[in-house]
Formats: C-alpha cells, sequence, structure tokens
C-alpha cells in the first residue's frame, strides 16, 4: 500500500517536492525508481597506472599544501597526492569544506574521472574514502539513480534503504511453472537486489524479473483492450466520398504505393462497423502526414469532427498551417482552429464554444485538446502524432469522451516488425516503407572529435549558401558525473569558432515553453543559422532549409534516436548531411557504421537488434514509443518475446484471468492499466 514520501524518516517538505521533479510521489514510486547505472568500486591502481577517460582509484597520501582558485565564480580547491610510482594533482570545485579534511601526510583512496586539462592529466572532483571505508564496499555495485538539482544520489540511496527495510512481504503473482520455465526470480528479491545488488550476476537476475513483470503486465493489458476494442461499434461510419480522390489527384506529387496501401487500409476501416484502432508505422519523410490530412477531410465530409494531436505547439502550429495551405490550394473550406496552451483565456473560451457547437470541423492542437473544458458535438477521429509523447491518461480522455471515436496513431520509430506486433497488439498496423521519389538521400560521416575544425567550416559553407544547421549534444550543462559535450558551454564554443554575424541560438527542455516555442519558430523562419539542442528537436518542426544535421558524442544515443534526429534534415530540395562525432574513442563502433551505410530506418532497427546480446544491461536506451521504466524493447528483446509467449499462454487458459492461480496477477495487471503514468503506449 503506498504511503506518503513523509513517512520516511528524514524526508521534509523540501526534499518531499525535490523528489516530485524526478516523479516521485509516494514510497511505491520510490520502490519502481530504479538505478539508471551502477558504478563498481574496483582495487585501487598505482598513480602510475592511471588513464585518460576512466573513472580510476588510488591509494595515495596528499604531499602538497591545498590551492584555492576562484574561476567564473567556481572555486577550484586542489592539492598533489602521491604514491610510489608518482605525483598527481587532483582538484574539486565549491567544496571549501575540504581545506580542513586534506592535511599533508593524510591517506585516502581517492576515486574519480581521469582528464586530460591543458596538456596534463588531472583527477576531478573525487570521491574520498578512508582505506577501511574503501575496503568495506570494494567490488560492490553502488546504485546511481537519475537526479535532480538538490537531490543528491546519497539521499536517494538513503531513503531506499530505509523502505526496503521496512517494506512487507509482497505475494507472489506469477505461477510457479512459468517462473521455472522462464528462470525468473521471486519479486521480493528481485525488488530489493535491483536497487542493491552484491554483483553482475545479482544483478542480472533480478533485472531480468522486472523486465519480464513490466512487459508482461503491459502486454495483457494492450491483449484485452484490443477484445474491448474489436467489440467497440463504430459510432461514427463515415461514406467514402470522391472528395479524397480528387484531393489525391490534385497533388502537386504522386503518392507512393506504400501510402495508397495504408490510405486504403485507414479508409476501410473508419467506413467499417467496428471502432478504428490503427498505427501507421512510417520512416521519418514518408509521407504520414498527407494521410492524416486525407483522413480528416473525409471525416469532415461526413459531418463529423476530427482532432489532431501534437507533441508540441511549434509542431501543432505547423500541421494547423500545412492544413489551411492544402485546403487554399485544393478549394475547400472546412472550419478549422488551433487550440494551444498559451492561447489567451478569450481564444479558448471560443474555441471551446465553436468545438462543442460542431461547428468547427477539424481541430488541431496539442495536450490542450483533451482539457476538461473541452467538449466536443460529435468527435469521429483522433489522431495523435508520435504519440509516445502522450502519457496513457491523456489519450484515454481524448478516446472516452461520449461515443469512443476511431482512433490514428502516427509514428515514425522504426520498430521492427517482429516487436510491434507484440508492442501494438492493441492497434492494425500499416507500414510506410518507401521514400517519396523526390528526397534526396542524406550524406553521412561518422568521424572523431579531430574532425571537428572541418565540420565548423563546413556549417559556414553551408549557411554563406543560405542553409542551416542543428547541432545536437547529449547535456544541457556541463556536469560533474559525465564527461560530454552540453548546450550552454557548445553554444559559447561555436560563437568563438564561426563569424560573428552568424546567429548562434541553443534550445533544450528546461527552457519554458514559450522561451522554447520562440526559438523554434525563430528557426523554423530562418532567422537563427545555426540551432545547438538537446534532442529536444527529435520531434520538431519541418524546416526544410536545415541541411546540416551535426552529433556530438554520438557513442551517447541510441541508433533509432540518431535516425530520428537525422530526419530533421533532408526534408526540403537541397542536398542535406549528416555529421556523426564519436567522442572519447578511436574506432567507429559497428553501431554507427549502420547508421553511415544506410538511412533506411526499418533497417537500422532491425540491424541495431541483432548487435544487442541479452547481456547489454548498459546499453543506451533508445528514444521511442515505448517509455519502460526498466525494460527496454531492444536491449531486452528477447524477455519481450518471451513475455508475449506467457501472456498467449495464460489468457488461451484464462482469458478473464479468473482461476485461482491468475487472480493476483489480474489484480496486478489492473493496478498496473490504472496507474500508467508513464508514456506507455496502451
Amino acid at each position: 500500500m503506498a504511503q506518503s514520501l513523509r513517512t520516511l524518516k528524514g524526508v521534509g517538505e523540501k526534499t518531499e517536492k525535490l523528489f516530485q521533479k524526478v516523479g516521485i510521489y509516494d514510497t511505491d514510486d520510490l520502490l519502481l525508481y530504479y538505478p539508471r547505472n551502477y558504478d563498481e568500486y574496483e582495487t585501487p591502481v598505482d598513480i602510475a597506472e592511471l588513464k585518460e577517460g576512466t573513472v580510476q582509484a588510488v591509494s595515495a597520501a596528499v604531499c602538497s599544501g591545498v590551492y584555492v582558485n576562484s574561476v567564473r565564480g567556481r572555486q577550484i580547491i586542489s592539492v598533489n597526492i602521491a604514491d610510489q610510482s608518482g605525483k598527481f594533482p587532483v582538484v574539486w570545485f565549491n567544496l571549501p569544506y575540504l581545506k580542513k579534511t586534506l592535511r599533508k601526510g593524510s591517506w585516502f583512496v581517492f576515486r574519480g574521472r581521469i582528464v586530460r586539462k591543458q596538456g596534463k592529466l588531472e583527477m576531478e572532483h573525487p570521491e574520498i574514502f578512508t582505506p577501511s571505508a574503501y575496503e568495506e564496499i570494494l567490488h560492490n555495485l553502488q546504485p546511481i539513480y537519475g537526479l535532480t538539482a538538490g537531490l543528491s544520489n546519497k539521499t536517494v540511496v538513503k531513503m531506499v534503504t530505509q523502505l526496503l527495510e521496512d517494506l512487507p512481504m509482497q505475494s507472489e503473482y506469477l505461477p510457479e511453472e512459468l517462473r521455472e520455465r522462464y528462470g525468473l526470480a521471486d519479486v521480493n528479491y528481485a525488488l530489493k537486489t535491483i536497487h542493491f545488488p552484491k554483483n553482475k550476476e545479482e544483478l542480472l537476475v533480478s533485472r531480468k524479473r522486472l523486465v519480464f513483470d513490466e512487459f508482461l503486465l503491459f502486454i495483457l493489458s494492450v491483449r484485452r483492450m484490443k477484445e474491448k476494442a474489436e467489440e467497440t461499434p463504430n459510432c461514427f461510419p463515415v461514406k467514402e466520398t470522391w472528395l479524397t480522390e480528387e484531393v489525391i489527384e490534385r497533388l502537386p506529387y504522386s503518392l507512393t504505393n506504400a501510402q495508397l496501401n495504408a490510405w486504403h487500409e485507414i479508409e476501410r476501416d473508419l467506413a467499417g462497423r467496428t471502432m478504428m484502432s490503427r498505427l501507421v508505422q512510417g520512416d521519418v519523410g514518408s509521407g504520414k502526414t498527407i494521410l492524416a490530412f486525407l483522413a480528416m477531410f473525409l471525416v469532415a465530409d461526413n459531418g463529423y469532427q476530427a482532432a489532431l494531436m501534437a507533441p508540441t505547439e511549434v509542431l501543432a502550429r505547423q500541421h494547423y498551417e500545412g492544413f489551411l495551405k492544402l485546403m487554399e490550394e485544393q478549394g475547400l473550406s472546412f472550419p478549422t482552429i488551433l487550440l494551444t496552451g498559451s492561447d489567451t483565456a478569450k481564444e479558448k473560451r471560443i474555441a471551446y464554444e465553436r468545438i462543442a457547437s460542431g461547428e468547427a470541423s477539424i481541430i488541431i492542437g496539442t495536450h490542450a485538446l483533451i482539457q476538461e473544458k473541452v467538449e466536443y458535438a460529435n468527435l469521429a477521429l483522433v489522431i495523435t502524432d508520435e504519440q509516445h509523447r502522450f502519457g496513457v491518461k491523456q489519450r484515454e480522455a481524448l478516446t472516452t469522451r461520449g461515443n469512443p471515436p476511431n482512433v490514428l496513431v502516427m509514428s515514425a520509430t522504426p520498430i521492427p516488425r517482429t516487436l510491434a506486433i507484440i508492442l501494438y497488439g492493441d492497434l492494425d498496423i500499416s507500414v510506410i516503407d518507401e521514400l517519396p521519389a523526390k528526397r534526396l538521400p542524406i550524406k553521412n560521416c561518422v568521424v572523431n572529435t579531430s574532425y571537428r575544425p572541418k565540420a565548423y567550416s563546413f556549417i559556414e559553407k553551408q549557411v554563406r549558401e543560405g542553409r542551416q544547421a542543428y547541432v545536437i549534444c547529449p547535456m544541457v550543462e556541463e556536469s560533474e558525473e559525465m564527461e560530454a559535450e552540453n548546450v550552454l558551454d557548445y553554444t559559447q564554443k561555436l560563437k568563438e569558432n564561426l563569424p560573428s554575424d552568424i546567429r548562434i541560438e541553443y534550445l533544450h527542455g528546461k527552457m519554458k515553453p514559450k522561451e522554447k516555442n520562440r526559438v523554434m519558430e525563430s528557426f523554423a523562419a530562418g532567422e537563427i543559422q545555426v540551432l545547438v539542442s538537446t534532442t529536444v528537436v527529435e520531434v520538431g518542426v519541418n524546416v526544410p532549409n536545415a541541411t546540416v544535421m551535426m552529433v556530438e558524442n554520438t557513442e551517447r544515443f541510441g541508433l533509432a534516436q540518431l535516425h530520428q534526429l537525422r530526419g530533421r534534415v533532408g526534408r526540403g530540395e537541397y542536398q542535406s548531411y549528416c555529421i556523426f562525432i564519436q567522442g572519447n574513442q578511436d574506432q567507429i563502433s559497428k553501431r554507427l557504421e549502420i547508421l553511415n551505410k544506410s538511412n533506411d530506418g526499418f533497417y537500422i532497427a532491425g540491424e541495431d537488434l541483432k548487435l544487442r546480446g541479452p547481456g547489454d544491461l548498459f546499453g543506451i536506451r533508445q528514444s521511442g514509443d515505448m517509455e519502460f521504466r526498466i525494460g527496454d524493447i531492444y536491449n531486452d528483446s528477447t524477455i519481450l518475446k518471451e513475455a508475449s509467449e506467457a501472456a498467449e499462454e495464460i489468457l488461451s487458459l484464462d482469458p478473464e484471468l479468473d482461476l485461482e492461480q491468475h487472480r493476483s496477477l489480474r489484480e496486478r495487471m489492473e493496478h498496473y492499466s490504472q496507474n500508467a503514468t508513464e508514456n506507455i503506449a496502451l
């Protein structure tokens, strides 16, 4: 039974608010807040063996006085340490109290990242242990949690430890025969060990159980939803009209065969007896948006309403303007409105009235479309664009107003078909696997950091020709935990390396929505030439004039994510280029070679799957439709297939989960479905 975080010793109002920032609202959330990685405390090495770019421990004596410097508002504390093999400099940031600890001659174990600064190696911001304290944690795996400013890893560890000590035993809800067949640990063991495993073997065992559970509960929920959808009558059957055929005829380009096949499937579903639940899965630039517009025309021509929900205001506005432009070109006129969170109270009130009266046929917007005040007259079709950006409850709010509407989901995340069938069990799938003929293939290159000066010159050349560029960094700001490029410092670096008349701005997820919109709109309008960003642009706007996508630290991204980012360019008539820069590695990895050779998202997803082994625990999480708490559809594809087999078997024996051995599983599944606040496509 979930309890308030305040029941934990040491959690007051301030700490509770910090936990809420990372999505932890009660003790259940804390228990399921799995570590994002683990740190293994290894045997200390000699100073002479320290290597750049690694995290290592040394057992050494302080052999100098403490030096204190201030640089750009940061207080830097440095000392020299020594062992029998040599001396070494060590630095810390903003930890003035260390002056008292670091007495000359005192012996400690120092553990931190080895970096090169001004040509010399140093250890940066290490942890300090007495030799006996380090001996106690030697070879242990220490959990590393996702944090926010003000919330330390130590605090999370302390609270999780306290929670696990007081946790009552949970009843086992998986049948014993199933656990034996798939080699699954007891649920109580798994929940405790995932936070504090003694070694990698324990970690693998506990993680497998929790990943299996998450996939199984998800698949069971999806199958139950499919049954419901198959029984739900189509309350808004449409008659096929000549209008959509005429629009297709008058388009300035021909639809590909794959687009036409998908369109006929959508048309057939909309005219059918049962409610449509269809996914259109197509690579970036394959032409999914025109199918969405055609479906909206068909529904509006039948006298109903259609809503298209986009993940960002900028994208919603772009869809709105694209739809108006298409209507103008086609000589059509359906009352169309845009509804977003930044509309004024008066604009919203007018929009609500037009929607409720049925005057507005086409409604395009963001999650503002599902606010409580929005009431639809006869909503027959809901289209969600990049649906993984909406939580379960948000999507359900749209599909449970009055009579359930037909649902069309658009996704540009390439998932191999074998996995898509399992994951989208509640949806019929249409795949657009052809790109329009006029698209120029993107030219790719995978290089190391020494290529940067050439890349900057190339970006300048493209800007001089009137084009624009994206530069992607994995982090927003500098971090002491991770050595990688960050948006704020990189923007400054680019301003120093490119001529001052080139306008460079940054974009990241921590910015206020208004500010993000301003930057994206300025970039779309061509006022900003170079945009330095995090992956927030992954579902960004259509900027046909952008021809360069440069990604720093590509080793920190999943292949599906890198392919999505590459899809931001190559949208116009100009040749486009993608530069993947791999940090801190001399050899180009096999993963990046796949991207270098192919622009086909489905091929890339399939090849990526082949490269991953079942023990690839710390593989990079993919960005995509499925944001599970612990499972990753690529790293854990074998477990996903096992969970799918188990779900099939359970449901074939006991479709309603009524048998005694399945009752606790049914309760667990119902709890899961009600609390699915993650962005999971239920």
